[in-house]
């Protein structure tokens, strides 16, 4: 091995370094999620399902999101997306629940999107309105199944489970916590004004269609982009060094 490949070694290890770091931290948020992952107990809320297209050959053109049966939602509404058509499923329920409006005797169980694309390295949000949120509960999950344009099905079902490993296809998972101090315990509108939240959410402005996929979810890739870039650049030094020192 002469001297010129001995100067490249230290330079190719760390860019090597560099590139395993970042091919590991990418895959890690190319699921369904629903933002943000958590809201307080028996309010409303208005969460978004972000559907990043994790195909670079397809695009995805439908959105299945059930929605718990065993914590049935009194209200829900879909936000209008762009492009996207929404169709809303009710199921009756086994037992009603009990509302300031009154008994509710069937609830949202699916809510379908279709007719739009997420193509190639974009992603899509689809905003809905629920509420109340349950107070007995820690968790609601919302299995999704995203439909590619080559009829290929994701279905992003498996609920995690505390203390293990994240699933392979995990179910976006909204977290409820107690009310904060000071708050009236109902997120961002109390039970007595649901008409109110519902008339806010029904005149909100669509949010922006499919854009690349740049959210603070991906604050972890980032920092492993830039150790592995950091020891990238520490190879590269290295290797300049030790060329000038056989040199001289």
């Amino acid at each position: 091995m002469n001297a010129m490949r001995l100067r490249r070694l230290p330079v190719l290890g760390g860019l090597t370094a560099g590139a395993l770091v970042l091919l590991a931290a990418g895959p890690a948020f190319a699921h369904v999620s629903v933002q943000p992952g958590q809201a307080e107990k028996g309010g409303y809320s208005t969460v978004d399902f972000k559907v990043p297209n994790e195909r670079d050959d397809s695009s995805t053109v439908k959105l299945e999101v059930s929605l718990p049966t065993d914590h049935p939602l009194a209200s829900v509404m879909p936000q209008p997306v762009p492009g996207w058509d929404v169709k809303v499923t009710k199921s009756k329920l086994a037992k009603p629940i009990e509302t300031d409006d009154g008994k509710v005797t069937e609830a949202v169980t699916k809510i379908t999107w279709t007719g739009g694309t997420i193509e190639p390295g974009m992603f899509q949000q689809f905003p809905v309105s629920v509420g109340p949120l349950p107070e007995d509960a820690d968790q609601l999950a919302f299995k999704a199944l995203q439909t590619y344009d080559d009829k290929q099905v994701v279905r992003w079902i498996e609920e995690p489970k505390e203390g293990a490993p994240e699933p392979e296809n995990p179910a976006p998972v909204l977290k409820l916590t107690d009310a904060a101090d000071g708050s009236d315990g109902h997120g961002s509108a109390s039970a007595g004004d649901a008409k109110g939240a519902k008339a806010t959410a029904a005149g909100d402005t669509a949010k922006t269609a499919a854009e690349p996929d740049g959210d603070g979810t991906d604050t972890t890739a980032r920092v492993l982009g830039i150790a592995g870039i950091v020891i990238g650049a520490a190879g590269v030094t290295f290797g300049v060094l030790a060329g000038r020192r056989r040199s001289a």
